[in-house]
């Protein structure tokens, strides 16, 4: 009879207020970051068949006649990468050499 009793208590117990009410709330959210993903991956999927399959030149067309007359010798690979790094003026000075007096490049010394 203790064991009814028991039972019979804990079951008129109140429920918080809270309880119940995340499920829904959470499964709404699933849902729409769901719909969210597959509306993300759709739009990958066609701006990814706009890409070409290979972004190297279809033929190699001649610049001027004398290409298309071979007398003009095909550059190498990379050659004007490196035309354009010779160009490129240097980013980083050289360092500094101690001038006239206590301080580098001719200013005084902090004193």
């Amino acid at each position: 009879m203790t064991t009814a009793l028991t039972l019979l208590a804990v079951q008129q117990q109140p429920v918080p207020e809270d309880v119940g009410k995340g499920g829904p709330f959470g499964l709404l959210l699933i849902v729409v970051l769901l719909i969210a993903v597959l509306w993300l991956g759709r739009s990958m999927g066609r701006h990814l068949k706009k890409v070409p399959r290979s972004f190297d030149p279809a033929d190699q067309v001649p610049d001027s006649p004398a290409e298309l007359m071979g007398d003009v010798p095909a550059r190498e690979p990379g050659a004007e990468l490196l035309d354009t790094l010779r160009r490129a003026p240097l980013a980083i000075e050289p360092p500094r050499r101690p001038q006239d007096g206590d301080g580098w490049g001719g200013r005084p010394a902090a004193s």
